[in-house]
């Protein structure tokens, strides 16, 4: 004989109550069948609601009688043939209107107590296993209606009454000792005390009853039908890449749903483990789907961890003092007042100094747990040997679960390191004797993204998510998600990494969306985005609070940069190519560098300096290998290089900065790229990065423009000043013309100073054959003397640069 259960989805309606009609056809063909079913999906919370607006005095209450009246004569009547719905409606009727006079009473009494609360909310199981019995027997006549409340019996704590197993299991057995139908139907969730008052197992009870069944008639298996492929590694809700678990041991399945896996109600299992009976949870919509076993067979085969479970709306309690060290029975008289409140302690943990005790318990018991301690503990709080209970509301807590567990060590290490990375603050952490699941308490705004993290790192092939909210999608932006979208899935079957666009903002519009924006037309999306705002901006990124998330700053903008700091200080890295925050002054150069430490949020700028070209990384390298940089020489500005390379004879300074500009070599105000300021800025950073404290003020800038160019305030101007002081252009490439040189804007340091400026480049010097757009890096350190480091390539363009960017964005993925 087999017990199957259908929970309140699978029988949400006429229409799914079809589905479950169809597989118990199915089962029944090959073995006897014991059905239990929940009441309708949604009707026992109509109940608990018709009951406190009756208690209340809120007439109401009738409306929701009303809705669920309709609700299980429309299924019904959708279910029986019209011939034959009469007699049926009529009872339906009656079984509402006995469920109207017990509301009506609790009306004119103004309350409503457990006994009553239990009968009341027993006529959801009463009325939707009627109706499918109803409806089986137009099936097969070889189908009978049992009233779950003549077998089960229990005591009278009404609301989560504990079951009589000697009195239930004898009544049990003798009924099916006796009783030959092909099928049983039966309602989940109600029993009966000894004294024939309704009782009820708790919610997610009718798992119970199936269970309470079956151990007793020694099933040869207990069936939970449900609206999913089993239970998961995760609740797929929140981890959507969320697996579901082949098989699992009673013990791992009891650790998971005890640690909120909603799909098994965590007393279900306890009647089947002492007989060996097998728990297959399927999916009513899905039945063909192979779902979830559990048993006692635990295979050496198996991964380590089998699911990752929480449970929310989490108080931490804790109580501390000198006064509990050494003092017997301290515990004991905590855990006595919580018992006496009846409070369920859900998580423990004590130091070793026996200096204080945590407890985590719903937040719905906090205030009433609090009072009870400190009134338990009033004279030790008054002496200050114990401090009044601190309570911490609004957590989470998070459960790595696993059989085999116990035989990995690195376990825990690995679970808080990952926290760790995401910013996810643990409040407390317990672990049990037997290590088959390690707990932890976090804030509960950070669930979903330390599921996923965690998810990730146990059971997603070590794929790592990154999540990029971007802003600036002018020329560089635009190479940057073309890009990405070139080669996300070269990263992902290669490298492990999976890059999604979050987010995307210009400076007029922005757009969000928490599954990844699609990067074939985010062009088109982004023009229908709301206004871009960089608070909410910031803001959303914020709300999200995504794993691994990524600011990448694409801009020139000085607000912008600004809000590094608050990025960082939310464990969200920043990447970017924008120069102002690392060349701003030293102090906040040097925050944002500490924010990046204390706040383990990378903060990579490579393109900072020569575009896609590893100079940053080098510098780095270098310093942190030991050795100390005395000299650098540099061109370091692509786009000038370009215009000096190309300025001549036959083309003017205006034409040649113009074209410039329009193969985005130079910044969109070009006068940023031609006063020097840009290039000041770019050899300030790797002098910081050198190991050396210096501020923009202290690089002596020598512009090549006139003064006139200088002081315009906008691009027409600008380049209108280019045509006017053309001679003076002129006049600068003659002189370099007859020293037998190039014009080279070139940087350099050493000796504790810097300067930039325009120089005439002889043909022996390493920069006189600087072609195009290209960048180069001389070094000259304690270990490169007398032959110093070169870096040289391509310094500007959106292509190189958006690269850059890329690979830093990779960095990232790779730690």
């Amino acid at each position: 004989m087999k017990v199957l259960k259908f929970g309140g989805t699978s029988v949400a309606n006429a229409q799914n109550i079809k589905l479950v009609l169809d597989i118990v056809n199915q089962k029944a063909k090959q073995d006897q069948l014991v059905v239990v079913v929940s009441a309708l999906s949604k009707v026992t919370d109509l109940l608990q609601l018709a009951a406190a607006k009756a208690a209340a005095n809120d007439e109401s209450f009738r409306e929701v009688v009303a809705e669920i009246e309709k609700k299980h004569l429309d299924t019904l009547k959708e279910l029986i043939p019209v011939s034959e719905q009469s007699s049926l409606l009529s009872h339906v009727k009656r079984i509402i209107n006995h469920l109207e006079t017990l509301l009506d009473g609790c009306f004119l009494l103004g309350e409503l107590s457990p006994r009553t609360a239990d009968t009341i909310l027993s006529f959801g199981e009463l009325l939707s296993s009627f109706i499918i019995a109803q409806a089986y027997q137009q099936i097969s006549k070889d189908a009978v209606y049992k009233e779950s409340r003549e077998l089960i019996k229990t005591d009278n704590n009404f609301g989560k009454a504990a079951v009589n197993f000697e009195v239930s299991n004898k009544l049990i057995q003798e009924y099916f000792g006796s009783n030959e139908s092909k099928i049983n139907i039966m309602p989940g969730f109600i029993a009966q005390t000894l004294d024939g008052i309704t009782s009820t197992l708790g919610r997610g009870g009718s798992d119970y009853t199936a269970a309470i069944i079956a151990g007793a008639i020694n099933a040869e298996q207990l069936e939970i039908w449900t609206d999913v492929n089993g239970m998961f590694t995760a609740n797929p809700k929140i981890v959507k890449q969320a697996q579901p678990i082949a098989t699992i041991s009673y013990q791992e399945a009891m650790e998971l749903s005890h640690f909120g896996a909603k799909v098994l109600y965590p007393p279900t299992i306890q009647p089947v483990l002492r007989k060996n009976i097998p728990i297959l949870i399927k999916n009513t919509f899905e039945p063909e789907a192979e779902g979830t076993l559990i048993s006692n067979q635990v295979s050496s085969k198996d991964t380590v961890v089998k699911g990752i479970s929480h449970i929310d709306h989490i108080s931490l309690l804790t109580l501390e003092g000198p006064g509990m060290i050494g003092v017997a029975g301290s515990s004991r008289r905590l855990f006595e007042v919580l018992s006496q409140e009846k409070i369920n302690v859900i998580f423990i943990t004590q130091a070793s100094s026996e200096h204080s005790i945590c407890i985590g318990i719903l937040n719905s018991d906090a205030d009433n747990a609090e009072a009870a301690i400190n009134s338990a503990f009033e004279i030790e709080i008054s002496q200050n040997k114990i401090d009044p209970c601190y309570v911490e509301k609004d957590l989470c807590i998070i459960a790595l679960v696993g059989e085999n567990m116990k035989n990995h060590q690195g376990l825990s290490g690995r679970m808080f390191s990952t926290l760790g990375k995401n910013n996810v603050n643990i409040r407390a952490i317990a672990q049990g004797a037997s290590e088959r699941n390690i707990s932890t308490v976090i804030n509960e705004r950070d669930v979903k993204k330390a599921l996923n993290t965690l998810h990730e790192n146990f059971f997603e092939e070590n794929t790592k998510q990154l999540n990029l909210f971007v802003m600036g999608v002018g020329n560089v932006g635009e190479k940057f998600i073309e890009q990405i979208h070139n080669q996300r899935k070269f990263l992902k079957d290669n490298l492990k990494i999976n890059v999604r666009v979050i987010a995307l903002s210009n400076s007029r519009k922005m757009i969000f969306d928490e599954d990844g924006i699609s990067l074939k037309n985010w062009d088109a999306a982004l023009s229908e985005g709301e206004p871009a705002s960089i608070e909410e901006f910031i803001k959303k990124a914020k709300e999200l609070n995504l794993r691994n998330s990524i600011f990448v700053d694409i801009t020139a903008n000085a607000t912008v940069s600004e809000a590094y700091e608050k990025f960082l200080k939310e464990s969200i890295a920043v990447v970017t190519c924008n120069k102002i925050a690392c060349s701003s002054a030293y102090d906040n150069y040097k925050k944002l560098k500490s924010l990046s430490r204390q706040y383990n949020a990378p903060f990579l700028f490579e393109t900072n300096v020569g575009a896609g070209l590893p100079i940053i990384d080098t510098v780095k390298n270098l310093i942190a290998s030991g050795d100390k940089v005395h000299k650098i020489q540099a061109v370091l500005s692509g786009s000038l290089n370009f215009i000096f390379n190309n300025f001549d004879e036959n083309n003017s300074f205006h034409d040649v900065v113009k074209e410039a500009g329009v193969q985005g070599f130079t910044e969109p105000d070009p006068k940023i790229d031609l006063s020097g300021i840009d290039v000041a800025r770019k050899i300030l950073i790797l002098i910081r990065e050198s190991g050396y404290e210096m501020d923009i003020d202290a690089i002596a800038n020598e512009s090549f423009l006139p003064a006139e160019c200088l002081a315009t305030t906008n691009n027409e101007d600008f380049f209108a000043s280019l045509i006017k002081h053309a001679a003076h252009f002129e006049d600068i490439y003659k002189e370099a013309l007859a020293k037998d040189s190039r014009l080279k804007y070139v940087a350099q340091f050493e000796n504790g100073k810097a300067s930039v400026g325009l120089q005439f480049i002889p043909k022996d010097h390493p920069f006189y054959n600087l072609e195009g757009k290209d960048n180069i890096v001389l070094f000259y350190t304690d270990r490169y003397v007398d032959q110093p480091l070169l870096i040289k390539g391509a310094g500007a363009g959106a292509a190189v640069t958006a690269s850059g960017i890329f690979a830093d964005v990779i960095r990232i993925g790779n730690i």
